[in-house]
C-alpha cells in the first residue's frame, strides 16, 4: 500500500530535523533574498541616479557652450569693427573696403549674413532697407553691444537674405507621443543675432555691425556641442551621445538619428516634455522617448531676446547600452547569490542529518515498539548528549520488555477467570432476552384481543341499530308496491334494486358481525366471474359521477374464475371506488378499475384514483377500524377493515401503492380455491396469499387488520 506523502507544514510539525532546518535555513531563504532584492533595487534606481546626474551635467556643459558660442560671434564681430583695418575703411568712407571686409569676415567666422548698420539702423549701403527691429538692435544704438536668440518668419529672413527662407522650410514629420498639430511645414527660422556698435574717436555711435548665424540645419553647430560634451570615452561602447535644437517643439538641427544615415530633422518632442519645458519652462531629466527609442534625456528652454521661451536644447545617450550593462551586473549578483544560499543550504541539511541520526533511530526504536516490534537502536557513534541518550533508550527499553513479560504472565491468569465469569453472564443475558421476546409477543397478543373485543361490541350496537331501519325499510316497501298496484311497474326495477340492496345491507351487517366474531357465516362461496361483479359495481357507483366529476375506466383481463361470495366481493370493491372518489382531486379526476390473472392462483383486481395519495405512516394506519382520511370527516373507518377481513377470509390480501400527491392503487388479491381451512387473523397466518407474489411498485404496503 502506497504511504500517502505529508505536507510540508506535517512534516515540520511532526519532525525535529525539519525545525531545525527551517531555523538554520529562515534566515537564508528570507533575508538573503530580501537583500537580493534590496541590492537589486538599490542598483537600479543607483545607476539611473547616476545617469540622470551625468546628462544634467551634460545639459549643463552644453548650454554653457551654447553661450560661449554666441559670445564668440559678438566677441568676433568686436575684433572687427576695432580692427585698424575697418577703422581705416569707415573712416575713409570706402565703400568698396568696407564691404570686402565685411565679405571676409562673414566668410571666415561662419555668419548667415554681416551688415553695416548707420546709427539709425539702416543699411549702410542700401539706406532704404531697416535693420530687422528687436530689443538687441535698440541696446546697441544706446552703445550697448548685444546677442542673443531671434526668430524670423519666412518673409524677414527673405528680407534679411535672399535664400535663407528657402533653406529653412522643414516638412513636420508625424511623431509617437508627440502633441497633436495642424501643422504640416515650418517655415520659421532661429537665428543667433549680434549687434556691436562701432564708435569714432569721441565714443560717439556711428555705425552697427549686425551679424547672424542662422540655426536651423546647422549640424557643425550641434556636432561641436556633442563632440565637446560627448567626447572619447564618455559613453560605453554602442551608445550614442546627441545635441539637439528644438524651435517651439521641432527639431531644426540634430545628430539624432531617424534611420541609419539620415538625421531625424522635422520630427517633434513628446508632449510630456513639451508641456514641462515649453509650457512650464523648467527642466525635464529623465527617461524619454525621443524619435523611436529611449533616452536618457535632458532639456530645458531655449529663451529668446525677449525673454520669450522659444525653443528647447537637448543633451541624452541612449538608454540600452546601460540598461544592458545594469542587467548583466544584476544577473551575476543574483547568480552569486543563488550559488551561496545553495551551498549554505547544503551545508546546513548535512549538518543537520548528523545531528539528528541518533534521534531519528530512536524515533524508530519508539514507533516500532508502539507497535509491538522489539527494537533495538545498537551501537551510536555520537559521544555527546545525544549519543548518551540513545544507549540510555536501550536499557530501559530492555527493562521495560522483562516488565512486560511478567505483566502478560498475570494477564493470562487472569484472563481464565474473566472467560469462566463471562460465560456465566452470556447464559443469562440469553435467556433474559429469551424472556424479553415472549413478553413482547404476548403484549402483541393482549393489544390486539383487546381491540378485536372492542370492535365486537362497537359492530354489535351498529348492527342492531341498522337492521331495525332496514326492516322499516322493507315494510313500508312492500307496503309502497302493494299501494300502487300496476302504477309502481315503471318503477319496478329501481324498487327491485332498493329491496335488493336493503337485503345486501343486512348482508353486510351479518358480515361484520362475523369479522368481529372472527369466524366465518357467509354462505359457501362459489365459482364466479370477476368481471361480471365488476360491471355490476359499476352500475352501483355509477350515481356518485352526479355530485364528483370523474371517469370511470374498466379494463377487464381476467380469464379465471374464483371462489368467493359474489355480495361480498361487490361490498369490497363499491369500499374502494368510493374511497377513491374521496382522495380525487376537484378537476381531472380519473378512476379505473382493471382485472388481470395472478399467475396460477387466480386473479388480482386493481383499483387506481389520481387522487391525493397517501404517505408512509398513513397507508399504514388504513386497515385499522375506525380509522379515517375522508377530508369530509363523515367516515367511519370501517370499510377497508372490514374489505379486508371479507377478501382474507377466502384466502387473499389487499395491498396498497402511493405516494404522496401522485394516487394510489388497491390490488385485491383472490385465490382459485380458498384454503380448507380459516385464515386465523389473530396470529397474522396466510395459507395461500404471500406479499412475495405482489406486482413491484414504488411503495407497497399489505393491511394488517
Amino acid at each position: 500500500m502506497e504511504t500517502p506523502r505529508k505536507s510540508f507544514r506535517e512534516m515540520i510539525r511532526t519532525s525535529l530535523r525539519y525545525k531545525l532546518l527551517v531555523l538554520v535555513l529562515f534566515p537564508i531563504l528570507l533575508i538573503m533574498p530580501i537583500f537580493l532584492l534590496f541590492a537589486v533595487f538599490w542598483g537600479s534606481n543607483f545607476s539611473y541616479e547616476q545617469l540622470l546626474i551625468k546628462v544634467n551635467t551634460d545639459l549643463a556643459v552644453a548650454d554653457d557652450h551654447f553661450i560661449r558660442i554666441r559670445e564668440d560671434y559678438l566677441n568676433s564681430l568686436s575684433n572687427l569693427a576695432e580692427s585698424h583695418g575697418f577703422y581705416t575703411a569707415l573712416e575713409s568712407k570706402s565703400d568698396s573696403a568696407i564691404a570686402t571686409q565685411l565679405q571676409a569676415h562673414q566668410l571666415n567666422a561662419g555668419f548667415s549674413y554681416l551688415y553695416l548698420l548707420d546709427r539709425n539702423g539702416n543699411r549702410y549701403f542700401d539706406p532704404a532697407i531697416h535693420g530687422h527691429t528687436s530689443p538687441s538692435l535698440l541696446a546697441a544704438m544706446q552703445g550697448t553691444p548685444r546677442v542673443g536668440i531671434e526668430i524670423l518668419s519666412a518673409d524677414e529672413l527673405e528680407a534679411v537674405s535672399p535664400g535663407l527662407a528657402k533653406r529653412v522650410k522643414l516638412s513636420l514629420i508625424d511623431t509617437r507621443r508627440a502633441r497633436p498639430t495642424e501643422r504640416k511645414i515650418e517655415e520659421r527660422g532661429m537665428m543667433i543675432r549680434a549687434i556691436y556698435p562701432v564708435s569714432d574717436s569721441r565714443g560717439e555711435v556711428i555705425a552697427l555691425l549686425d551679424g547672424g548665424v542662422l540655426l536651423n540645419g546647422n549640424f557643425d553647430f550641434v556636432d561641436t556641442i556633442r563632440d565637446l560634451v560627448y567626447g572619447p570615452g564618455s559613453l560605453p561602447v554602442g551608445s550614442l551621445g546627441t545635441v539637439t535644437v528644438f524651435l517651439d517643439d521641432v527639431r531644426i538641427t540634430t545628430n539624432v538619428p531617424r534611420r541609419p544615415k539620415e538625421r531625424a530633422l522635422g520630427t517633434r518632442v513628446s508632449d510630456e516634455v513639451r508641456t514641462q519645458v515649453l509650457d512650464h519652462g523648467e527642466k525635464w531629466i529623465d527617461r524619454a522617448f525621443v524619435v523611436n527609442d529611449w533616452y536618457i534625456s535632458s532639456y530645458q528652454p531655449i529663451l529668446d531676446v525677449n525673454g520669450d521661451r522659444v525653443g528647447m536644447l537637448y543633451a541624452g545617450f541612449l538608454e540600452a547600452p546601460f540598461r544592458n550593462e545594469l542587467w548583466q551586473a544584476l544577473i551575476i549578483l543574483i547568480l552569486f547569490f543563488l550559488g551561496l544560499m545553495l551551498i549554505s543550504g547544503l551545508l546546513s541539511v548535512w549538518g543537520a542529518k548528523s545531528i539528528f541520526k541518533p534521534l531519528e533511530m530512536m524515533s524508530e526504536v519508539v514507533h516500532a515498539t508502539r507497535q509491538g516490534i522489539s527494537k533495538r537502536i545498537g551501537e551510536v557513534d555520537s559521544q555527546d548528549e545525544i549519543g548518551v541518550l540513545a544507549r540510555e533508550l536501550d536499557v530501559l527499553l530492555e527493562l521495560l520488555r522483562k516488565r512486560n513479560q511478567e505483566i502478560q504472565e498475570w494477564a493470562d491468569q487472569l484472563e481464565d477467570k474473566v472467560d469462566e465469569r463471562t460465560g456465566e453472564l452470556k447464559r443469562k443475558n440469553e435467556k433474559l432476552v429469551s424472556t424479553i421476546q415472549v413478553l413482547r409477543e404476548t403484549r402483541a397478543q393482549l393489544i390486539a384481543a383487546e381491540k378485536l373485543a372492542a370492535l365486537g361490541e362497537l359492530t354489535a350496537g351498529v348492527a342492531h341499530e341498522i337492521n331495525n331501519p332496514t326492516a322499516v325499510i322493507i315494510g313500508n316497501l312492500d307496503l309502497l308496491v302493494d299501494d300502487l298496484g300496476e302504477q309502481a311497474e315503471p318503477v319496478r326495477n329501481e324498487i327491485d334494486l332498493i329491496i335488493e340492496q336493503v337485503f345486501r345491507i343486512k348482508e353486510i351487517i351479518h358480515n361484520l358481525l362475523d369479522y368481529a366474531k372472527q369466524e366465518q357465516v357467509s354462505d359457501t362461496p362459489s365459482l364466479i366471474d370477476v368481471n361480471e361483479v365488476v360491471q355490476n359495481t359499476q352500475a352501483l357507483v355509477r350515481h356518485l359521477q352526479k355530485n364528483n366529476k370523474f371517469e370511470l375506466r374498466i379494463f377487464l383481463h381476467a380469464s379465471q374464475p374464483v371462489s368467493i361470495n359474489p355480495s361480498e366481493l361487490q361490498q369490497v370493491l363499491v369500499n374502494l371506488v368510493v374511497n377513491a372518489v374521496h382522495a380525487l382531486n376537484d378537476d381531472d379526476g380519473q378512476i379505473e378499475i382493471e382485472t388481470k390473472n395472478w399467475l396460477n392462483k387466480g386473479v388480482v383486481i386493481c383499483v387506481r384514483d389520481n387522487g391525493i395519495g397517501m404517505d408512509e405512516q398513513t397507508a399504514g394506519q388504513i386497515f385499522n377500524p375506525f380509522f379515517s382520511q375522508m377530508r369530509n370527516g363523515r367516515g367511519t373507518g370501517l370499510g377497508l377493515s372490514i374489505s379486508y377481513g371479507l377478501v382474507r377470509k377466502y384466502g387473499g390480501g389487499i395491498t396498497v401503492e402511493t405516494k404522496p400527491g401522485e394516487g394510489a392503487e388497491f390490488s385485491v388479491w383472490l385465490l382459485h380455491q380458498p384454503p380448507r381451512e380459516k385464515n386465523n387473523l389473530e396470529s397474522g397466518v396466510v395459507n395461500e396469499f404471500n406479499e412475495g407474489d405482489v406486482l413491484s411498485g414504488s411503495f407497497v404496503k399489505t393491511g394488517q387488520g
